[in-house]
């Protein structure tokens, strides 16, 4: 049985669109397509008349800084985001969340922005742009609107975009400024490529005298059905003096509003609750010291070979 009937390549947005409606529900849009081709060789999705391939449609290729956002195209792949020297020096935890998505193959093909739609509560970009106060692009034959990331997730693999009349065209954040930095954290099961057990994001800005914390963002995942926001631990740091004391207090305030499943192929939900104990004070400390310019914080990114997308079927 196949999969899907017609591939299409628009070349624009609108034309994108107007194959969505011709299809009435019965297309899906693919860009690197790691996650949903996959899905629907193994019988989670169901086959489709088309597939529409936005990887051709000029400009969504593209990483740009503009009018103080650094904005990310719905075609723009892992590799390039890990490659922008952009990202690494203004966004680093997403730099950092990009490296260790799958392999190289993966990431040279697959693309943040789908990371993002696929709505997986631990996706490793997903978290990174949750704290970095991420926005994303949804375009239909209205128009297009920008919303908070976070409003675009319903549960697990379940996103608010309708993939049968809209489009994720980019997402966007404020690159971290003076006295701000990010770092990125997981842990994953250690027999080759695998998906995260847990994932920790987070953003600082330091005081003038960088000794307290003036704002957080703190990212985690999955510790809900949706990607999660500690907002408690945020307002515990509020004006703490960034250290061991202040990162343990922020341990202590999300454990009381993160609740992790048991995940049969993954970790117990009092595994992640341990790991946040590890994680966030690694995350938290790592991030003070990039702010302070201390050499043991710089980040370690793992650059992919553009030209390994045909590795051994070992």
């Amino acid at each position: 049985m196949s999969l899907w009937k017609h591939y299409h390549t628009p070349r624009t947005i609108d034309e994108a669109l107007e194959l969505l409606a011709r299809y009435e529900g019965q297309a899906r849009v693919v860009a690197g397509g790691t996650d949903l081709i996959l899905e629907m060789h193994e019988g989670r999705r169901p086959p489709v008349k088309a597939l529409v391939d936005i990887t051709y449609v000029e400009g969504l290729d593209q990483i740009r800084l503009e009018d103080d956002w650094i904005t990310i195209g719905a075609a723009v792949t892992h590799t390039q985001v890990v490659e922008s020297r952009l990202i690494q020096e203004r966004g680093t935890a997403l730099a950092e969340g990009s490296s260790v998505v799958g392999g190289p193959q993966v990431r040279n093909v697959g693309t943040l922005c789908g990371n993002v739609a696929h709505a997986l509560p631990a996706a490793d970009g997903t978290v990174a742009l949750i704290a970095l106060g991420a926005e994303g692009q949804v375009t239909n034959r209205q128009g297009s609107r920008w919303v908070p990331l976070l409003e675009l997730f319903k549960g697990p693999g379940q996103s608010a975009v309708d993939s049968t009349r809209e489009l994720l065209t980019a997402v966007r954040f404020r690159p971290t400024g003076e006295r701000e930095a990010s770092a990125f954290t997981r842990v994953m099961r250690p027999q080759g490529v695998a998906l995260p057990m847990f994932v920790v994001a987070v953003m600082v800005r330091l005081d003038p005298a960088l000794e307290r914390f003036e704002k957080t963002r703190i990212s985690l995942g999955p510790v809900a059905p949706v990607p999660y926001r500690s907002r408690i631990a945020e307002e515990v740091l509020q004006g703490a003096v960034a250290g061991e004391e202040a990162y343990q207090q922020a341990v202590e305030a999300a454990l009381t509003e993160c609740h992790p499943r048991t995940s049969k192929y993954r970790a117990t939900s009092e595994y992640r609750l341990e790991m946040i104990k590890t994680l966030l004070p690694k995350a938290l400390a790592t991030a003070v010291a990039r702010v302070r310019g201390e050499a043991w914080a710089a980040p370690r990114l793992e650059l992919a070979d553009k030209y390994s997308s045909f590795g051994s079927w070992r």
